[in-house]
């Protein structure tokens, strides 16, 4: 009796685990975000946690953070991402070896969609003096974490513009800029991101600041001729408190990229379940930024290889 019993349970613990292989065979896909806080890493939250993106049966997908843009394009070049948000500029920069101070080429990763617009701000007091770039000679100023692509493209446009080397450069995030810029710590402070921005809300609660006109500087000392995917707006007047006028600025475009090895299934099935409406009204829900994804959209600043699975998708929806 004991012996079949055995047999019995022996066929039972079979059964099970032959009757439920969806669940053992999820793949773990990772998408790299950014730091706590930023558009990057609600872009990687927002898709970990959508119900329909839950319930493909083939993948299991965990946001990670990151220091931003430039760690993201490296994770997902080698691999140790799966997906990412990395700025357009630095999937070119890096696809052609020119990255600063970094001549790998980066040719693993491709782009899947546009997100958001990710503009240029420059924080000052309004008090300051500080009325261009080149009158930050010699102040301090808070230039983004190391790592991100806030920094990056800090270094970039203050070094074509000849004062990255001629200030007191600080690496930290947009929050603790504000903070340290309300304490008089600063003199001013960068951002890489969608506006408004909480860090400059917050910047304004307690001084009177003024954005310093990043367009004129770009266009008078070549820029955009030399950067061309960078591309030109302005930050409209009534953004942030005491700003009443636009302040023309330029842009880099947010894309959801992905390594190259990634399966065109998992690219597409992603892609279907996050470009519906009631995926885009669920990005929108996690922040207004997002307001800037729709289908028609798709293809926007992309200036490198598009990965086949987001080629498939975007072809049957007309965009490409």
């Amino acid at each position: 009796m004991k012996q079949v019993v055995k047999v019995l349970s022996l066929l039972i613990v079979a059964t099970i685990a032959f009757s439920v292989p969806a669940f053992a065979k999820k793949d773990r896909i990772v998408f790299g975000g950014g730091p706590a806080g930023g558009t990057f890493q609600t872009v990687a939250n927002a898709i970990q946690v959508y119900a329909p993106v839950k319930a493909i049966d083939s993948i299991n997908v965990k946001a990670q953070s990151s220091a931003g843009s430039v760690e993201n394009l490296r994770k997902v070049n080698s691999g140790k991402m799966d997906f990412a948000t990395v700025y357009s500029g630095h999937v070119y920069l890096g696809a052609n070896g020119m990255m600063k101070n970094d001549a790998k080429k980066y040719t693993d990763v491709r782009a899947v969609s546009f997100l958001y617009g990710a503009p240029a701000q420059l924080v000052v007091k309004k008090d300051s003096g500080i009325k261009s770039v080149k009158d930050l000679v010699g102040k301090k100023v808070g230039v983004g974490n190391a790592g991100s692509g806030a920094f990056a493209n800090c270094e970039l446009f203050f070094s074509h513009m000849g004062v990255w080397d001629k200030i007191e450069r600080n690496a930290m995030g947009y929050n603790d800029a504000a903070a340290a810029f309300g304490n008089n710590q600063l003199d001013a402070f960068w951002l890489f991101t969608a506006f408004p921005s909480g860090a400059v809300i917050m910047a304004a609660q307690t001084n009177d600041i003024a954005m310093i006109d990043l367009g004129a500087d770009a266009e008078a000392s070549g820029f955009f001729a030399k950067y061309p995917y960078f591309g030109k707006l302005a930050v409209p007047a009534g953004t942030y408190k005491g700003v009443d006028t636009d302040t023309p600025a330029f842009q880099d475009s947010a894309l959801w990229v992905a390594n190259k090895d990634v399966s065109d299934d998992v690219v597409y099935k992603l892609l279907s379940a996050i470009y519906t409406p009631e995926g885009l009204a669920h990005m929108v829900a996690q922040k207004k930024t997002f307001k800037a994804m729709s289908v028609a959209k798709g293809a926007d600043g992309i200036v490198t290889p598009m990965h086949p699975g987001a080629i498939k998708f975007w072809k049957e929806k007309g965009v490409l």
